[in-house]
């Protein structure tokens, strides 16, 4: 049986990864850092469903410490999904240091602290796969979210150095890069804005979390077995 580690899997996107994942068949472990209470009652959930005994577990990613406790207690993980981040809108002048180290410490460098802690397993193994999720904003940039589209552009970058880096040790690593999602991260949206949202994107609605677990779950399978190093933009070709 393998194992999927979701990064901030207790709502949103990581939720639905993680019910996705299971419902693959493989044993999931919920991280996260503050949403106990969810992530317990989704690990009841998907426990419930497959009989699998799924986990939830707490770290903050900003601190190597906890993230090497995250993988001790995980056990070897098999697919790690890099799901969780964070987001700010701020106009560029007004970003101050603590924006700035912030968001890099969450977004990149829980990234990089997750793939080094689960790669001595994999590289054993000669087997593995590891997902990022970035952003449209890391491919094309966002106003307003500079340090955000920074940070998901070195997410991509990582991706693909790392995919060239480990592809002789057999082990995968490709980038989901979602458009507008209908998660509490674009909540701060009114009513106007998300409707100009979805007709600025040609298929004329924004996406679902499930959009996002089907590619990750995908990226995932052997029907991925010959991709590596890949971003695979699910955005509905927003903008248009």
């Amino acid at each position: 049986m393998k194992t999927a580690l979701v990064t901030g899997g207790s709502r949103g996107i990581g939720a639905a990864v993680c019910r996705r994942l299971a419902e693959d068949g493989l044993r999931v472990v919920v991280h996260y850092n503050q949403n106990k209470g969810k992530a317990e009652a989704l690990v009841r959930e998907l426990t419930e469903k497959t009989g699998l005994p799924h986990l939830a577990l707490p770290a903050e990613l900003a601190e190597r410490a906890q993230v090497e406790e995250l993988f001790r207690l995980a056990g070897p993980v098999d697919v790690l999904v890099n799901n969780a981040g964070i987001a700010q809108q701020k106009l560029f002048t007004d970003i101050t240091e603590d924006d700035w180290r912030r968001m890099f410490a969450v977004d990149v460098d829980g990234v990089f602290r997750c793939c080094q802690c689960a790669l001595p397993h994999m590289i054993h193994e000669k087997s593995g796969c590891i997902i990022n999720i970035a952003s449209i904003w890391g491919e094309i940039g966002a106003s307003c979210e500079v340090h955000y589209s920074a940070a998901k552009a070195a997410v991509i970058g990582l991706t693909k150095a790392l995919a060239k880096e480990l592809g002789p040790s057999h082990i995968r690593v490709n980038c989901v890069s979602p458009g507008v999602i209908d998660t509490e991260m674009n909540a701060m949206f009114d009513e106007e804005t998300m409707r100009e949202l979805c007709e600025s994107t040609p298929l004329g609605r924004i996406g679902s979390p499930e959009d996002i677990a089907a590619a990750v779950s995908f990226l995932a399978s052997d029907a991925a077995s010959f991709l590596t190093g890949q971003t695979l933009s699910v955005n509905g070709l927003f903008p248009s």
